[in-house]
């Protein structure tokens, strides 16, 4: 808004006063979220630089108009709601709606309202605070259809074990998204963007003697460094709510990557490629890297340089190995132990490649290791007993072996996965 706009004309009006009226409009003009007042029968009042952004309408094309012109007809009796609320003295707080733009899109928004309200108690008006959401809103359903897709993979592929590591890995991520939404809402609710309103109803009760106000009275002449202290803080708010929702963003991004990836193996089942070992064990890591970083565990690797590539169905072994991991990161979890590690080796020897899972965790007694591999033995809490079935019956598919050792309780333990490098001639 410049002075044109405002009815002012610089000559009228001295430099003070018109530095003090340029502070007072800032906070308004300037705020990233749309500022609409309007009567109580709901026609436009005033309608900020923000308010043009979002709405694509123009001040000139809105101001005298009613407020239904950026309401959609299925929304009208919601807004009658709304504008009644408001005669008995109400604020409505935090409510998601849809509204439409002037190219006739529609958008979403979180309103807040509040009356304005004149020193004899007279409500004259309302204003809207209004922040389009649209973006957080697409993200959810990504969130949800990402989820419908991962379900749908899983059931296609068949991959017990990977399923159960990948939805434990979305579930850690998604955990996360839940704090940062949390932080934005509770930034959101303590904001201090409501006092906004309470400026503007100040400032309109002295619409006829704004300039005498701002210099003259009490309160007025401590609204300049007001107004200067709340952009500050509503910047600074402005900044961490963002900085939370560029980490959700990334959370969002990295489930599409788990997802992606768990599509690709599955559309390859029964299919057998040449790769490199060191890929499939890295997409095995971050199948469970969730897990494993809240657990504080420790991923060492110790790839042999120049290591051949095989030729194997990926997704049989990424499921032993996901499987293997997993394991290991339970095994160190259940240890007193803060230094806790999992380390993962591969070597090559005799035409065929060699990976070891080892782990420092609580270990195996000696009598239970001629059984972990039978079908229903478990000995930890919530286990199912069927993985390390799984994973001894996969590799002998992909004509491997799995093996256990373990030097005892508290002694960790390795598993070691050889594979052919070629699959033998049929």
């Amino acid at each position: 808004m410049d002075f044109c706009d405002a009815g002012l004309k610089p000559t009228e009006i001295g430099q003070q006063e018109l530095e003090t009226r340029l502070r007072s409009v800032a906070i308004i003009e300037f705020s990233e979220d749309a500022i609409i007042g309007k009567t109580l029968e709901g026609i436009i009042t005033s309608w900020n630089r923000a308010a043009e952004r979002i709405y694509g309408y123009t001040a000139s094309e809105t101001i005298g108009k009613p407020i239904t012109l950026i309401i959609p007809t299925d929304r009208q009796a919601e807004m009658a709601g709304i504008l009644e609320r408001i005669r008995r003295g109400e604020r409505v707080m935090h409510f998601e709606t849809v509204r439409q733009r002037k190219d006739g899109a529609l958008i979403q928004v979180e309103l807040g309202v509040s009356p304005i309200v004149d020193p004899a108690g007279r409500i004259l008006g309302a204003a809207t605070i209004a922040r389009d959401i649209s973006d957080r809103k697409r993200a959810e359903d990504e969130l949800k259809k990402a989820h419908e897709e991962l379900a749908q993979s899983l059931r296609l592929a068949g991959m017990a074990e990977v399923a159960s590591s990948v939805l434990h890995n979305v579930g850690n991520v998604l955990n996360s998204v839940n704090i940062s939404t949390s932080m934005i809402f509770e930034q959101i609710k303590n904001s201090k963007v409501g006092n906004v309103a309470r400026v503007a109803a100040m400032m309109h009760e002295h619409a006829a003697d704004l300039g005498e106000f701002l210099t003259q009275d009490a309160k007025g002449r401590q609204l300049p460094e007001y107004l200067n202290q709340l952009a500050g803080h509503l910047a600074s708010e402005q900044a961490a709510m963002a900085q939370e929702m560029e980490q959700v963003k990334n959370h969002i991004d990295h489930i599409k990557d788990i997802v992606a990836m768990h599509q690709n193996y599955a559309r390859l089942s029964g299919v057998s490629e040449t790769v490199k070992v060191t890929d499939l064990i890295e997409d095995a890591l971050r199948m469970n890297i969730g897990a494993l970083a809240r657990h504080e565990v420790q991923v060492l690797r110790e790839y042999e340089p120049n290591l051949p590539e095989i030729t194997v169905e990926k997704h049989k072994v990424l499921q032993i190995l996901v499987n293997l991991i997993r394991n290991a990161k339970y095994a160190c979890d259940d240890t007193e132990r803060v230094d806790k590690r999992l380390t993962l080796h591969v070597s090559n020897s005799n035409n065929r490649v060699r990976i070891e899972v080892i782990d420092n965790g609580v270990g195996i007694p000696a009598e239970n290791l001629s059984k972990i591999f039978t079908h229903g033995f478990t000995t930890r809490k919530g286990g199912h007993g069927f993985g390390l079935h799984s994973g001894l019956r996969t590799a002998a598919e992909l004509h491997g072996s799995l093996v256990a050792h373990s030097d005892g309780p508290g002694k960790g333990a390795t598993f070691t996965l050889e594979l052919p490098l070629r699959p033998p001639a049929r």
